[in-house]
């Protein structure tokens, strides 16, 4: 079977499934696991790549006006690469090829291959998508052994959680997560129900819900006990890059979170962001990050990093 993933997460997905070898075709933002990187590219963007954060906000809103996505399909490409299967989503109108572009490439293509949308908002729809690939692709007990796997993890923090928050005078620190700093945005979908597992509540976000544009005067007033900042589709020391428009919104210096130095950057684009297996990576980092005494880091994974202590400057007016 050739696949063709549209979404760094369905190539995670497809990979953590054992097909890496049947992948033929992935996006241009596709990087994990290692090696995908050097697979055909059928998708296209229209974002600059020096672009600032405001201006990709501004054409992410021009769009969903227009009702046109920020990604095209490489056709010729896509023909080329001859699919049985094609993993796309229809959970962002504008960060991912148009469904109906997908459709309409698929109708054109001979014998028509299938294609499987993905549209998870929380982390057992996440696990669904798991069966629907699987199903697709054929393998459908390896789908529920992953699945095991990834809910035995979530399960071990969710215990240490359940015993930790039931011990005398415990109280769960209010967590903010923010998706994107300029302008800023709340992380909805499955963000808060991770933030929850972890051990903390958060404030602002609502579980289910689309992340959305989140005024600073609201974050301001929740005052959240620790702030993580994730944003969408940004690596770490992308989003360091706008941590001085942060550092610049009025009264951010007087939150309880910036005092107390409990600060977070994580990589938004490898694990917050994408809705695949690496999910279950982020919530152990925010449970890490939130409760080091009774939640140790997995090997491998990268540990929240406080800007503060990266640049002397970054918590000055």
């Amino acid at each position: 079977m050739n696949i063709i993933s549209l979404l760094p997460s369905a190539t995670e997905i497809v990979s953590a499934l054992g097909l890496r070898d049947q992948l033929v075709g992935v996006t241009h933002e596709c990087d994990f696991p290692p090696g995908v990187e050097s697979l055909p590219k059928v998708t296209r963007t229209l974002i600059p790549h020096d672009a600032t954060s405001g201006e990709i906000d501004a054409m992410v809103r021009e769009r969903l006006q227009t009702e046109r996505a920020l990604y095209s399909l490489d056709m010729p490409v896509v023909e080329s690469l001859c699919p049985d299967l094609i993993v796309t989503q229809a959970l962002c109108d504008v960060c991912a090829v148009a469904e109906s572009e997908v459709n309409a490439a698929a109708c054109s293509l001979p014998g028509q291959p299938r294609v499987v949308n993905l549209e998870p908002t929380s982390l057992s729809e996440m696990f669904d998508c798991i069966t629907l690939v699987g199903e697709a692709a054929g393998c459908p007990d390896r789908a529920e052994a992953l699945i095991g796997s990834l809910q035995a993890r979530v399960d071990r923090v969710q215990e240490r959680t359940t015993e930790w928050l039931a011990r005398p005078g415990v109280e769960v620190p209010r967590v903010m997560l923010l998706e994107w700093i300029d302008p800023p945005f709340s992380a909805g979908h499955w963000s808060p129900e991770l933030v929850r597992l972890a051990g903390g509540h958060e404030c602002v976000g609502e579980s289910g819900e689309r992340s959305v544009t989140t005024s600073w005067d609201r974050i301001r007033d929740a005052d959240p006990d620790v702030l993580f900042i994730a944003c969408c589709g940004f690596s770490v020391s992308r989003t360091l890059e706008d941590m001085p428009i942060l550092r610049g919104y009025p009264g951010w210096s007087e939150m309880k979170c910036v005092r107390e130095e409990r600060v977070h950057v994580v990589d938004g684009s490898a694990y917050f962001s994408r809705p695949g297996p690496r999910l279950v990576d982020s919530l152990e980092i925010l449970a890490n990050t939130l409760h080091p005494q009774i939640h140790p880091l997995p090997n491998g994974l990268p540990p929240a990093l406080q800007p503060q202590k990266v640049s002397g400057t970054f918590l000055e007016e």
